[in-house]
C-alpha cells in the first residue's frame, strides 16, 4: 500500500556503519529510517569468512550504543598480542597489551555477528524504523528536504539522507559524486584455517615481496581467519589448488609459525581498491563508511574508520538537532565533512605508505624496512604510540569512542 511519511534522517544501507549511526541518532531523539537491501541474521555454526579487527574505540562505540552485549561472547576473539615480520628478512616487531596495562589490543569478530547485534538494538528503538529486503528506487533533493521512493511503492521525505550503502554505493552514483581511486593490483583471499599450534590470542602478519598475509585469531584457539593479498594471477592459481596443496602453500608462506595449516572453509577472493569520494557531504546528504572511503585491509582498520564516521555523525547531527538547526543544510555539515575527510585521507596515506614500504624485493628497501621494524621494536615510546594507534586511541576521537567518554 502506498505510504508517505517524513523522518529526520533516512539512512540507505543497514550494514554495520549504517545501523550504528541509526541507533545513535535514534537514542538522541531523532526519527530515523533505515532502508537495507538485505537482512541481518543470527550467526551460528562455522566461522563466517568476513571478519573485522574491532579496536578499543569501536568497542566503546558499540558498548555505548547498547549493541556490544548483543554479540555472543562465544563469537568474540580478543587478541592481546600482535606480531609483524618481514619474510626472508631480519626485521620484526611485537606488541603486547600488557605494555599499556590493557587486557587486549582489540577483538576479531565476524561482521555478521556485529551486524545482527546492531539490528537487535535497532529493533528496540521506537524512533527507528528498519526496512529490510527493500531498495530505494528514486532519490531527489530539494532546498528543504529530500525525497525517496522505495521499491515497495512507499515514498518518504527526510531532512537528511545518509549513504551507508557500501563501496559501490548506489546513492553516491545517483548523486554523481566523483571518486579518487586506484587499484592496488592485488586480490585478497579470505578463508578459515585450522592451525596445528594455538594462536595464543596473537594477531600475526608477514610481509612478503608479493604481498602481506595475515592470520587473525578466532574464538577457537586453533582457528584463524586469513587475509592473503597477492597479484590476481597468483590468487587464481591458489584458488584452483586442491585444499591439501593450498594448505601446504599457506604453511610455507607463513613460515610455519603455527605449524601445519589446514583449510577448513571455502575460499573467497575480492579485488583491493582504494576509493575516496571527492565529497563526503552535500546539501541534505552525508556519505559514511565504505560509501565514502575504502582502504587496503593490511592493518584491518576499514571498519574502525567507518565506526568513527558513525560516531562523528551522531555527535554533530544530534548536536544540530538539539540546537534547533537544519540538520541537512550543507553550511552546517561542512565542518563534519572536513573532519571525516582528514581522518580518512590520513588513513589512506598511511596504508599506501605501508604497502609501498613492504612491497617488492629491492635489497635497499628491504634493509631499510628491517632496520625500521627493529628500531621501533626496541624504542618503547615509539612502540607505545603505534599500539595506541592500533587501539584507536587518537586525540580527536568522537566522545562516543573515548574510553573516558
Amino acid at each position: 500500500m502506498f505510504k508517505s511519511q517524513s523522518y529526520d534522517v533516512a539512512i540507505v544501507g543497514g550494514g554495520m556503519v549504517g545501523l550504528a549511526t541509526a541507533c545513535g541518532l535514534a537514542e538522541r531523539g531523532l526519527s530515523v529510517l533505515v532502508v537495507d537491501a538485505a537482512a541481518a541474521a543470527p550467526v551460528t555454526g562455522e566461522p563466517k569468512l568476513r571478519v573485522s579487527a574491532v579496536n578499543e574505540a569501536s568497542r566503546c562505540l558499540l558498548e555505548r550504543l547498547g549493541a556490544w552485549g548483543n554479540i555472543p561472547s562465544s563469537r568474540i576473539a580478543p587478541y592481546s598480542k600482535m606480531e609483524v615480520w618481514d619474510k626472508d628478512g631480519m626485521g620484526s616487531i611485537q606488541f603486547d597489551a600488557e605494555q599499556l596495562s590493557a587486557h587486549s589490543l582489540g577483538a576479531i569478530i565476524e561482521n555478521d555477528a556485529i551486524h545482527y547485534a546492531l539490528a537487535q538494538r535497532a529493533a528496540e528503538h521506537d524512533a527507528l524504523t528498519l526496512l529490510e529486503n527493500t531498495r530505494v528506487q528514486r532519490l531527489a533533493f530539494g532546498e528543504r528536504e529530500a525525497w525517496l521512493m522505495l521499491d515497495n511503492g512507499d515514498s518518504l521525505a527526510a531532512a537528511l539522507v545518509i549513504a551507508a550503502d557500501g563501496a559501490n554505493s548506489w546513492v553516491r552514483q545517483q548523486c554523481k559524486i566523483p571518486l579518487t581511486f586506484w587499484d592496488y593490483d592485488h586480490h585478497a583471499i579470505v578463508a578459515t584455517i585450522r592451525t596445528q599450534l594455538s594462536h595464543g590470542e596473537c594477531a600475526r602478519q608477514v610481509f612478503a615481496a608479493d604481498g602481506p598475509l595475515a592470520f587473525l585469531p578466532l574464538y577457537d584457539e586453533h582457528l584463524c581467519s586469513i587475509v592473503w593479498s597477492l597479484p590476481p594471477t597468483q590468487v587464481t592459481e591458489l584458488l584452483a589448488l586442491p585444499p591439501e596443496q593450498f594448505s601446504r602453500k599457506l604453511t610455507a608462506a607463513f613460515d610455519g609459525k603455527l605449524g601445519l595449516c589446514e583449510l577448513v572453509s571455502e575460499r573467497q577472493s575480492f579485488a583491493l581498491r582504494m576509493r575516496y569520494a571527492r565529497h563526503f557531504a552535500r546539501h541534505r546528504l552525508l556519505l559514511a563508511g565504505d560509501a565514502a572511503h575504502t582502504i587496503h585491509p593490511l592493518a584491518g582498520q576499514g571498519v574502525n574508520l567507518g565506526f568513527l564516521d558513525a560516531a562523528a555523525i551522531i555527535e554533530v547531527v544530534a548536536g544540530l538537532f538539539d540546537d534547533g538547526k537544519d540538520i541537512g543544510a550543507y553550511e552546517h555539515l561542512r565542518a563534519l565533512e572536513r573532519w571525516r575527510k582528514a581522518d580518512a585521507l590520513q588513513m589512506v596515506a598511511a596504508m599506501e605508505g605501508l604497502k609501498q614500504l613492504f612491497s617488492g624485493a629491492n635489497p635497499l628497501k628491504k634493509a631499510l624496512r628491517d632496520m625500521g621494524l627493529n628500531l621501533v621494536n626496541n624504542a618503547a615510546p615509539v612502540k607505545t604510540v603505534f599500539m595506541q594507534q592500533a587501539m584507536g586511541q587518537k586525540f580527536n576521537l568522537p566522545p562516543l569512542c573515548r574510553a573516558d567518554g
